[in-house]
């Protein structure tokens, strides 16, 4: 075996799997590290380094697959014999395509009617979110300026698992709490602790596509899972056969159709779980907000068997741009999940984990919380007024029971994409039911989101989407 001096230094700012593949990969083009000659196993590469094997096995795979390195069944891993010229330059042309949700709309118009997962930006308490954020800013010690914890700062730890605890009915403490940027990166550091390159993961058909896109993009094969009114179908989960290691589900709020997951079904889905060894990735987002009932509680606090991966984001309750979102995973696989975590984006903004630490501790979100709940009420109760009055009975309102958004069903035959085509040309921000199939649409629907608009702005959206609606053909449906 060849040795050479691998620098590694977790202070330096950059993620440890990057680290380690710039590094091997600059030994192979020094001509440190010759052709056919083997390298270091990843078990070895990382107790000599002391740290988990995550970051070197994602160094690894990245050289193997751009043909840096070879695999040989029970030999080891070695320098290709030969080095294509290609490889003498940075790799470009060897990354892989990353599957794409639909775009979303960054410009004003972004912020119209009907944008879908955007909280009330106008009843945001910005005075206290600004005070506290300043008090941070000129405050900051030099170790809070250095590079923080992975896991997140413990203060905000221990406020997210009491709120959790009493709102969620989650089984948490503090140390089973990761912070992340949201629930895509939670998807990404879940994916790489549970999952190896090429497992099947069940998906909810119809389901999320931005979770669609980062569970594919993580190397998982997605199989289509049937959503019925009690949720997904577990029976339809079951004969999918045992290759299934995890499902991502949204058992408190289906997306899109707004859906609660029933008792039954749920514990159908924890049993499924429990006996084939395989994960729950609970995305329980837009959970804290019911209009009918008392918010539902979160499967994981009905998981005895540790199967359940939770997910949360402060990106609706508060605003986006905080890119603060959470984990909350079983103490087996705390260490395991920390370590992927700081190989991926090392750590969470401190400044801002203060702040919200502070913002929990001082009742400002339960209090921005309970608020949100009437002022969401008022404006989902406008759109369905507006609805009813200026959209004519041609479509049928699916749910509207919980979340920021209200899914509304088309008559048959009527393109849902083209309704959304014809809105945009109106100013509206529309998002097609239809784009939320992994196959082809069974129905066709709009999505149609009412946190971020005031009652009056929704009322005369509604009147322009009843002139759009009038100028597509298709027969009329009961508003229910």
């Amino acid at each position: 075996m060849t040795t050479f001096h691998l620098a590694v230094a977790r202070s330096s700012g950059s993620p440890l799997h990057r680290q380690i593949y710039d590094g091997i990969r600059r030994a192979i083009l020094d001509g440190l590290l010759r052709p056919g000659q083997r390298v270091p196993s990843t078990r070895a590469l990382a107790l000599e380094h002391g740290m988990s094997r995550l970051p070197v096995l994602a160094a690894y795979d990245q050289l193997l697959h751009e043909g840096y390195l070879r695999g040989r069944s029970g030999s080891g891993t070695f320098v290709s014999a030969a080095l294509p010229d290609d490889l003498l330059r940075p790799p470009t042309s060897t990354v892989r395509e990353v599957p794409r949700p639909a775009p979303r709309p960054r410009d004003e118009g972004g912020l119209g009617p009907f944008r879908m997962s955007l909280p009330a930006l106008d009843q945001f308490p910005h005075a206290a979110w600004a005070r506290l954020v300043a008090r941070h800013a000129h405050g900051l010690t030099h170790a809070q300026m250095a590079y923080g914890d992975p896991a997140g700062l413990v203060p905000l730890r221990v406020a997210v698992a009491e709120h959790l605890r009493a709102s969620r009915a989650v089984r948490c403490e503090a140390d089973q709490v990761l912070i992340v940027s949201g629930s895509q990166a939670a998807l990404r550091v879940a994916t790489a602790v549970l999952l190896s390159r090429g497992d099947r993961v069940a998906v909810e058909e119809p389901g999320y596509p931005v979770a669609r896109a980062a569970l594919s993009a993580s190397g998982a094969e997605l199989v289509s899972v049937p959503v019925d009114e009690e949720g997904m179908s577990v029976a339809s989960l079951r004969r999918r056969g045992g290759r299934v290691r995890a499902a991502y589900v949204t058992p408190s709020h289906h997306y899109p159709l707004g859906t609660p997951m029933s008792a039954a079904r749920r514990l159908a889905l924890l049993d499924w779980a429990s006996r084939r060894g395989a994960w729950v990735l609970e995305d329980d987002y837009d959970s804290e907000y019911r209009y009918v009932s008392r918010p539902l509680g979160a499967l994981q606090g009905m998981d005895a068997h540790e199967r359940v991966v939770y997910i949360g984001t402060f990106s609706k309750v508060l605003f986006p741009a905080v890119r603060m979102g959470y984990l909350v995973v079983p103490p087996s696989l705390w260490q395991r999940f920390v370590d992927a975590r700081e190989a991926f984006d090392l750590f969470s903004p401190t400044l801002y984990q203060l702040a919200l630490a502070e913002f929990l501790r001082e009742g400002h979100f339960a209090r921005h919380l309970r608020r949100m709940r009437g002022v969401y009420l008022a404006r989902r109760d406008a759109l369905l007024t507006g609805l009813a009055r200026h959209c004519e009975r041609r479509l049928t309102v699916h749910n509207a029971d919980a979340g920021l958004h209200v899914a509304v069903l088309l008559p048959p035959g009527m393109d849902d994409r083209e309704v959304v085509r014809r809105m945009a040309g109106r100013g509206l921000t529309g998002t097609a039911l239809s784009t939320c199939y992994a196959g082809t649409a069974d129905r066709s629907g709009l999505l149609l989101g009412f946190g971020g608009s005031t009652e009056q702005r929704l009322l005369e959206a509604t009147r322009v989407l009843g002139e759009v609606l009038r100028g597509v053909s298709g027969p009329r449906v009961l508003v229910s």
